[in-house]
């Protein structure tokens, strides 16, 4: 009996949505209307820094890129400008709703070379061996089945592929309630990513005290 309630608990902590917490507002429509809003605020830029950020990945011409869970499309400009009309943009997001708006907000950019993905919680639905860098940007911590996204991802990524996952530090000098949206602190996490077969490559703030930037390989 004891051991049937062991193997009981496993299954379930395999099987539980980690995420639950940081995902609260993102499970009615009216609650994505507000992420979305947060999510294009114009004062973004300051604080992401999105041109220092996709520097730091060190994209190429003619690349394909993953935006894991693009939400309204906030970094589909500069990643379309950094791979050029000769490479793609897969953007990804489980959510129809925040799809259409990134759709809408690519086509009033001109952006032509942005492809988008609707993905679902455990798979990110790309292609096997197709993507050069997958960008999971303050995304990792709302995915309930990191295991299962994650071996998505190495599905997806061409052998010398890259996985960039830019974070929140799990500290409420980062954000007031990091302590239950954030699941893992930087170890913790590079610690998790590797053991579903990545290896670090490279880690750096990307806003020091409160963003960190981890790039992986297969």
């Amino acid at each position: 009996m004891k051991l049937c309630c062991v193997l009981l608990f496993c299954v379930t902590a395999a099987t539980s949505q980690v995420a639950d917490k940081a995902n609260r507002n993102y499970k009615t429509e009216g609650g994505r209307e507000a992420v979305a809003r947060g999510l294009s605020d114009p004062q973004r830029d300051a604080r992401q820094k999105p041109g220092e950020l996709v520097g730091a990945m060190r994209l190429r011409l003619g690349m394909t890129v993953a935006d894991i869970g693009t939400g309204t499309g906030y970094m589909l400009p500069w990643l379309s400008a950094a791979v050029g009309p000769g490479g793609t943009v897969l953007a990804e997001d489980i959510f129809d709703d925040f799809l259409v708006k990134a759709r809408a907000n690519a086509q009033a950019a001109g952006l032509k070379n942005v492809k988008f993905i609707n993905g679902s919680a455990t798979d990110a639905t790309l292609g096997q061996g197709s993507v050069d860098t997958i960008l999971a940007l303050d995304s990792y911590h709302h995915y309930d089945y990191p295991e299962r996204m994650l071996a998505s991802f190495r599905h997806a990524l061409k052998p010398d592929g890259k996985l960039v996952i830019v974070e929140y530090y799990r500290s409420t000098r980062a954000m007031l309630d990091a302590m239950n949206h954030i699941r893992l602190d930087a170890p913790d996490l590079i610690r998790e990513v590797e053991a579903n077969r990545f290896k670090l490559l490279e880690r750096r703030d990307q806003i020091p005290e409160v963003q960190y930037m981890v790039t992986f390989g297969k």
